[in-house]
């Protein structure tokens, strides 16, 4: 009688390994490092930015200078900014009006000058550089010496005019041209910005859409103004809305050059949040005022965003 043998695989008769447990505890443990890694970067958002925002939203439903217990009084502080507050609207104009002036000239001096700088010339680097540098330059050193360029009797703005027969105004001292001065004063200073990005949307341009262009005979301004124009304006859209946050909220410039001066005519809306904080301790006053500026800024970079389907064109 013949007999069979059975034989068994040895890796058959393994059970399988279930890895399912070890690859969680990698993964908790990546997660655990990278949290780790983050975690100083949390805890400054949470304590200086989530915290104040709190801090700042039921601030503004009470009459509080910062150091008493502070009184809940519901939205009296809203509706005395606009039935009781003259000054309140009268910032609120001059914000504007340094808004609407500064966004065109600082954007269409920066598009002029990352016109001139994307040319391959001798020596671009350096104008580059000179353009860009007052906008990393601090901003109170700026404020200090265009103080003393403008003063009346021996600034070098008035001695300037002077060689040419202008006798210069006060300045800083009028009501009708210490906006200007300053508006001024912050072109110069952020002309570099806007300039860095058309520059950057200048050199990002297809050659194959201007090629065409000049074998059709197109010429250097109907190249600009239907080719390079039309495909920047996804970065005009961009510092649209940046230099409108900006502007918005100038103060270092107003501090050091005006201090609201002469007569509330430079008196900026960030600047009577700073007076009526602390300045006159109405800490929830000023955060009430700080809220409407969030919903002035939220509500038009809003509409800048849904707009842009009429005017932005992506190649």
């Amino acid at each position: 009688m013949a007999t069979t043998t059975s034989t068994r695989d040895p890796v058959a008769a393994v059970a399988p390994v279930d890895r399912s447990a070890e690859v969680r505890r990698a993964r908790r443990k990546q997660n655990l490092t990278g949290w780790l890694f983050i975690s100083p970067i949390v805890v400054g958002v949470v304590a200086f930015q989530f915290f104040p925002i709190l801090v700042s939203m039921a601030a503004s439903l009470t009459d509080w200078n910062g150091i008493s217990a502070p009184k809940f009084v519901g939205l009296k502080n809203f509706t005395d900014l606009f039935s009781n507050d003259p000054l309140f609207l009268q910032t609120f104009k001059n914000t504007v009006y340094f808004t609407l002036a500064s966004i065109p000239l600082t954007i269409g001096i920066g598009l002029v000058l990352a016109l001139l700088c994307s040319r391959p010339i001798r020596g671009v680097a350096f104008f580059r550089t000179a353009y860009f540098a007052p906008y990393v330059t601090n901003v109170v050193a700026i404020g200090f010496v265009w103080f003393w360029f403008f003063q009346p009797d021996s600034g070098v703005v008035n001695g300037l005019l002077s060689q040419v027969g202008i006798h210069g105004p006060q300045w800083l001292s009028s009501s009708t041209w210490a906006m200007p001065a300053v508006i001024m004063v912050s072109v110069w200073q952020g002309i570099g910005y806007p300039m860095i990005i058309l520059l950057a949307g200048l050199q990002g341009l297809p050659n194959e859409y201007f090629e065409s262009a000049k074998i059709d005979g197109a010429g250097a301004w109907q190249r600009l103004r239907f080719i390079t124009l039309p495909l920047l304006t996804p970065h005009f859209l961009f510092l649209l809305i940046t230099q409108f946050i900006t502007s918005f909220q100038v103060f270092g410039l107003i501090y050091v050059m005006t201090k609201g001066g002469p007569g509330h005519a430079t008196s900026v809306y960030i600047f009577n949040i700073y007076q009526n904080a602390f300045g006159f301790g109405k800490i929830g006053y000023a955060s009430a005022m700080a809220w409407i500026l969030f919903a002035v800024i939220a509500t038009v970079t809003y509409l800048q965003w849904k707009l842009q389907k009429r005017w932005v064109f992506y190649s």
